[in-house]
């Protein structure tokens, strides 16, 4: 048999360890603060759009241009579009490699859905993966080789009809 005033210690012990739990885990990490953050309130990378990238159709007339920051070393083609947040409606990056090779990408660290354009030394598309999936880290392949790489938001290779098999130029470069 127990004695009662233990029994009252024991319970007031418990209590308090309780509490100073719950006190302690409501502090540690920003108590209400949350951290689900909406994507367009988030800052990211800012690009320069130095330059611009022309599509062409099989008659050889514009259809449309986006105006793209480029990536023409190591650093700036590893980092390609990784943190931006906010990509305007007509712009986008071209990343510009020494030789004609098979490529490929993935959407590490990158927030936005795009369409990725694979470019040969032609200037011809030869591949349009479209809607790409934001953070994947599957690999997107050129299935062919290639020297140009273009990324714009997601839809936009569909709203403007650019296929494969049309052609580019640019303009800053």
């Amino acid at each position: 048999m127990s004695h009662p005033q233990s029994m009252i210690t024991f319970r007031n012990a418990l209590t308090a360890t309780l509490f100073i739990s719950l006190f302690l885990s409501g502090c540690g990490s920003g108590g209400d603060r949350d951290d689900s953050a909406d994507i367009s309130e988030q800052v990211g990378r800012t690009l320069d759009y130095t330059a611009s990238v022309n599509f062409i159709d099989s008659d050889g007339n514009t259809i449309s241009t986006v105006q793209v920051a480029v990536a023409d070393d190591n650093d700036s083609r590893s980092e390609g579009l990784m943190d931006v947040y906010d990509l305007p409606p007509d712009a986008g990056m071209l990343f510009i490699f020494e030789d004609e090779s098979p490529r490929s990408f993935w959407m590490a660290n990158t927030p936005l859905s795009l369409d990725i354009l694979f470019v040969n030394a032609d200037m011809e598309i030869i591949r349009i993966h479209r809607q790409t999936s934001p953070y994947s880290q599957d690999n997107i392949l050129s299935d062919g080789p290639a020297m140009y790489t273009i990324e714009v938001n997601a839809g936009y290779t569909r709203e403007h009809d650019i296929m494969e098999g049309m052609r580019v130029s640019f303009d800053g470069i």
